[in-house]
């Protein structure tokens, strides 16, 4: 007879916010997951009724961590709906920016969320264990110390550019509020060389950025980790080897298709901003892959669904069209009901599709054929996913392979700076609809917004965590974050790490402390606190 179980996990991230992730368990394996985000935000009941430009100020705050990519959406929509003019100089500024805050973004997250798992006793039986915690142990880890530590000088360079990091305010419709200097581009050169030697080639690759990115295949990759001990005890060639060695590429499969917004665009094909131009303009490209199929970006095919969010019930549709979210009465999240409502998130779709945001969707967008001379052109993802699928450990070394890469954009795009072109040019104020969209560092993030008698009527912000967190839609489909979770192991459910694994390998940005419940008697567990 099989031994069912239930796991109330609350909460299960450690960045921001309040994530609870309900099991349902037969003999040790997830069934079915439930994801819960339990705290109401409300941004775009803020913004109704005020001046267009208030997105500028009032959007950077929604996140702590990823504010820039909030402003770079703010901006841009607004860039589209008023038909603004922006010289390339701005361009420029505002893909260093949501560039130096993805980048520092990757050993903060592999360290101080992610790799401490890699520390659990769950592991203590692997030969690479002792090495796994001398490296990434929380605090003590003599990598997590100063991973964490030099995550701090890229956005030193935003910090130039931006006045301040986080919550800046430089890029306003028609370009940024920033005339920097030789000094500024130096100094940015500077921090950025430190953060190359510091950490990104002595201790994360082991090897120089530019012998990394010769790498094209699995087999390249694996016969990079083993090309000198310089490259095998690298931390990422650790986390390699270990990744495999614990498993990790056996659970987290999740949905199995992918969405990417794009993001960085190039800095002489938009400069007359429209909505149906930017595929065209963009360096990391966008799309949606379902599986076998690469489909070009539409923003018109994302519909949100609230029928088991915490929301009045409305039809399934496109931001442009739906109403400002409506909250229903305060919550008890001990007494939720799973099959009803059950989460402040809505659920995204793409084409009706629950879809992957984040890193593995933009690597997989990389490795398209179809991609233009000036996009990203990247097969190596590709060839992963054909041998090995999407999984908690393909997830995570898709956001450790984009460091090299950012770097070596950073660089090139302070060599392009025209000290002496424009940096703004002020643009007319008029009513309509637009729509601003960049890559997070955890995935696709848009901005939607109507402006009607000078005002904001309807504006709609769809985050990357709100992409893989989101609960079931109308037709029950799960979302991602709940759909990997299912066929997960769970080797001690007083200690319920994997589930921890899965989440966190999505970066959901949430909070930071993990308590796990026995569903049936109230009894908690354990507690776990980072």
């Amino acid at each position: 007879m099989a031994i069912t179980k239930e796991l109330n996990i609350s909460p299960v991230g450690r960045v921001e916010g309040d994530l609870d992730v309900k099991v349902y368990m037969e003999d040790g394996v997830v069934t079915r997951a439930h994801t819960q985000a339990a705290m109401f935000r409300g941004f775009e009941q803020i913004m109704a009724g005020k001046d267009p430009q208030s997105g500028l100020i009032v959007t950077p705050r929604i996140c702590g961590i990823c504010g820039g990519s909030h402003l770079y959406c703010a901006s841009s929509a607004l860039d589209t709906a008023w038909g603004t003019t922006l010289p390339p100089n701005a361009l420029l500024l505002r893909a260093l920016g949501q560039a130096t805050e993805t980048i520092q973004s990757i050993p903060r997250w592999f360290y101080a969320i992610f790799a401490t798992d890699l520390a659990n006793k769950k592991f203590a039986n692997k030969p690479l264990y002792a090495e796994v915690v001398k490296r990434w142990a929380a605090y003590v880890g003599t990598s997590f110390q100063k991973g964490v530590t030099t995550s701090a000088l890229p956005v030193q360079v935003y910090a130039l550019f931006g006045g301040q990091w986080p919550h800046s305010s430089y890029m306003v419709p028609g370009g940024v509020m920033s005339a920097p200097t030789l000094k500024d581009i130096t100094r940015a050169h500077a921090i950025m060389n430190q953060f190359r030697k510091d950490w990104l080639e002595s201790i994360f690759l082991g090897c120089s950025i530019e012998r990394y990115m010769q790498i094209k295949t699995w087999d390249d990759l694996m016969e990079w980790v083993e090309e000198n001990e310089s490259q095998r005890n690298s931390d990422l060639g650790l986390y390699i080897r270990a990744g495999i060695e614990f498993g990790l590429h056996k659970f987290g499969q999740g949905v199995g298709k992918f969405v990417a917004f794009g993001t960085y665009i190039h800095k002489d094909l938009w400069n007359q901003p429209k909505i149906e131009t930017r595929n065209n303009a963009v360096i990391s490209p966008g799309g949606f892959w379902d599986g076998k199929k690469y489909y070009e970006l539409d923003h018109l095919q994302v519909q949100e669904h609230v029928k088991h969010a915490w929301y009045a019930d409305v039809p399934a549709a496109h931001p442009w069209d739906e109403p400002l979210p409506t909250p229903l009465p305060s919550q008890n999240l001990a007494e939720t009901n799973f099959n009803d409502k059950y989460s402040w998130s809505k659920a995204p779709r793409y084409m009706n599709f629950a879809a992957e945001a984040g890193p593995l969707s933009r690597v997989i967008m990389n490795a398209n054929p179809a991609n233009k001379a000036h996009q990203f052109q990247d097969p190596l993802f590709m060839d992963i996913m054909e041998k090995m699928g999407p999984s908690v450990f393909t997830r995570t070394l898709a956001r450790l392979h984009e460091a090299p890469r950012l770097y070596l954009m950073i660089d090139e795009w302070l060599r392009q700076v025209d000290l002496n072109g424009d940096f703004y040019i002020k643009p007319t104020e008029r009513d309509g609809k637009g729509w601003g969209a960049t890559e997070a560092a955890r995935g696709a993030l848009a901005h939607w917004i109507e402006i009607e008698n000078g005002v904001i009527k309807n504006y709609q912000v769809m985050a990357p965590t709100t992409w893989n967190v989101g609960p079931n839609d109308e037709t029950g489909n799960p979302g991602p974050i709940e759909a990997a979770l299912e066929g997960t192991e769970i080797e001690d459910p007083h200690d319920p790490v994997e589930v921890g694994l899965v989440a966190r390998s999505f970066d959901s940005c949430l909070v930071c402390t993990v308590h796990a419940h026995d569903g049936k008697s109230g009894q908690e567990l354990a507690k776990f606190k980072l």
